[in-house]
């Protein structure tokens, strides 16, 4: 019996009218409108992303794709298996390299971010360091900012030890990042907003500087997520999601995707292996990167995830809009009371990157918010006085979640480093939820009510 070892209906997966990606090549399916509807109405991302699945015939009328396990793929002859595994004819090799149930997740991520290819892998943080893996030599010179998640900038170091140079610059100011440029850099890397302080990166005007110097720009968008700010919009080559956050929502998956937004001209990039310098050179990144970063590295997303994150991006648009609603409520809030020293947080007038984040984010801010108490020795008495909050370490969960940042996710940094961050010893990062804004606002009120002399 023949094996069904080709990518079917998962490898180019798509929704209607969107633009797929199957091994390079373009293709386009389009929806048939209903008279009424107009034949010139095409439906909308979160339209499409919800019937994802349905539209691509998964089978037996189902509106979701089905988990497919396997960990391999048969073929019914060894030229077929020759092939595919050549990257000459679409399909599935081994369950390390990709999964149907993953390529249905990358298809979608790809809409999302309206990106050219998507590589999933097993969480954030390898789809991060492998992308780096991927495309840096020892030699090499890589910009990034100096406002990046603990963990991002603890592999930042690892690599400084395999023989990297890094140059860590404030990325609000794009002048900064043009004057640590050197005839050896490869790539500049940014996060949109900056966790844990929200300092707002100057996304366009570094875009358009990597572009013009030929420089890859890698944006890590995960704490606005392609709801809020689509990072080619400004230039970038590639889009580092965190998929375990805002994507998937839930807390129950993890993952992480780089997307190759196509702008970036390949041909211009001197660590592309030899191997992979054939065919369309649009694609020669993401080859490399699924190569040397997935396939050697072994950072595969498990189809049981890939399914439940999914799931989490159908509801993407609503959660995005409720979370951001309630920061924005809660921010002002905290503005105001005589407990609190300083908030920090893009829809604040105050914050210094307001209206580049205006601009960028159409009027939303995110959901992340930190604050400074007024007596930062009570800190700890207020966090424990919370009732719904959640003490986590976790971002854009549906639950509102709080953390002590100096003593937990950026301990490793030292003194020094948070000082250079801005990060307080009592500072309060807070992942926004979608609780009813009035029950937070008063587990905050009773909880603040703690501080103070006792």
């Amino acid at each position: 019996m023949r094996g069904c070892g080709q990518a079917g209906n998962y490898t180019g997966y798509a929704a209607a009218s969107v633009l797929l990606w199957n091994e390079g090549e373009r293709m386009t399916t389009d929806l048939s409108h209903d008279a009424s509807a107009g034949a010139d109405h095409a439906p909308m991302v979160s339209t499409r992303i919800l019937h994802a699945d349905r539209m691509a015939d998964v089978g037996h009328g189902a509106v979701h794709a089905p988990m497919h396990t396997s960990v391999l793929y048969g073929y019914g002859s060894a030229q077929e298996l020759q092939e595919v595994f050549q990257g000459h004819k679409p399909g599935f090799t081994y369950a390390r390299q990709g999964n149907p149930t993953g390529a249905a997740l990358e298809a979608k991520l790809n809409l999302l971010e309206e990106t050219r290819a998507t590589i999933c892998f097993a969480t954030g943080m390898a789809a991060l360091s492998a992308t780096f893996f991927a495309l840096l030599r020892a030699g090499d010179h890589v910009v990034s900012s100096r406002y990046v998640f603990g963990n991002t900038a603890s592999v930042l170091r690892t690599l400084e030890g395999f023989g990297l140079e890094v140059s860590y610059v404030d990325s609000t100011d794009a002048s900064q990042v043009a004057a640590a440029l050197q005839p050896n850099t490869r790539l500049v890397f940014v996060e949109t907003i900056a966790n844990p302080r929200t300092q707002v990166a100057d996304l366009a005007a570094i875009g358009d500087l990597c572009r013009r110097k030929e420089v890859v720009f890698i944006v890590d968008n995960t704490m606005t997520t392609p709801e809020l700010f689509k990072p080619r919009t400004a230039g970038a080559s590639l889009v580092i999601n965190f998929l375990t956050k805002g994507i998937a929502g839930h807390a129950d998956a993890m993952g992480g995707a780089v997307s190759d937004t196509g702008l970036f001209d390949w041909r211009a990039f001197p660590n592309i292996d030899p191997l992979y310098r054939t065919g369309d050179p649009t694609n020669w990144g993401v080859v490399q990167i699924r190569r040397k970063g997935l396939r050697d590295l072994g950072g595969a997303l498990r189809p049981e995830d890939a399914h439940r994150i999914g799931l989490g991006a159908e509801t993407l648009r609503l959660r995005i809009n409720q979370t951001n609603a309630n920061a924005v409520a809660l921010a002002h809030w905290l503005q105001a009371q005589p407990q609190v020293a300083n908030v920090y947080y893009p829809g604040l007038a105050s914050h210094p990157q307001h209206r580049r984040a205006t601009e960028l984010f159409g009027g939303r801010y995110g959901a992340l918010i930190s604050f400074d108490l007024t007596d930062a020795d009570d800190t700890f008495r207020v966090l424990d006085a919370f009732r719904i909050v959640t003490l986590s370490t976790h971002l854009s969960d549906n639950r509102t979640l709080a953390i002590p940042v100096a003593t937990t996710i950026f301990f490793e940094l030292g003194e020094p480093g948070r000082a250079e961050m801005g990060i307080s010893p009592g500072l309060v990062r807070l992942s926004v939820g979608i609780e009813d804004i009035r029950d937070l606002i008063a587990d905050f009120a009773q909880a603040l009510g703690r501080s103070g002399p006792r």
